[in-house]
Order: C-alpha cells, then sequence, then structure tokens
C-alpha cells in the first residue's frame, strides 16, 4: 500500500500513534477479509463487504495523513 510512502510510513508508524493505529486496524482487516473470502473463517457475503468498506475508509484516512505529513515536511 502506497509503495511512493514507503519510508515515509515507517517514520509516522514510529512517531505517530494515530496512524500506527489506523495502519495496524487497516492490516488486520485486510487478514480477517482474506481469510474469510478463502474460507478460513465462516463469513457472509455481507459481512465481508461491510469490513472492506471499513479498510477502504481506513486507507482514504491513511492516504490524507501521509499527504498532509508530506506537505509538511
Amino acid at each position: 500500500m502506497f509503495p511512493e510512502y514507503r519510508d515515509l510510513i515507517s517514520t509516522l508508524k514510529a512517531e505517530d500513534a494515530h496512524f500506527a493505529r489506523l495502519f495496524e486496524r487497516h492490516n488486520e482487516l485486510d487478514h480477517r477479509i482474506n481469510n474469510m473470502e478463502t474460507g478460513v473463517t465462516p463469513a457472509d457475503t455481507f459481512t465481508i463487504e461491510a469490513l472492506k468498506k471499513e479498510k477502504l475508509l481506513l486507507k482514504d484516512k491513511l492516504y490524507a495523513v501521509l499527504r498532509k505529513a508530506r506537505e509538511a515536511a
């Protein structure tokens, strides 16, 4: 996710607790969705779709923080 921001992501994960929480939650959702889609964890389509929407919202928030941090640098 966001390879052009790789270094900034590492910095923000270490220095910005809010960003780190968002990033961790995004990764957690990614893992849960993958497990549901591959049948490891049972889930219905509605649940998977709701988690995907939450993950997308988090991705948008992460991107906003990254852009703001890059502009401030």
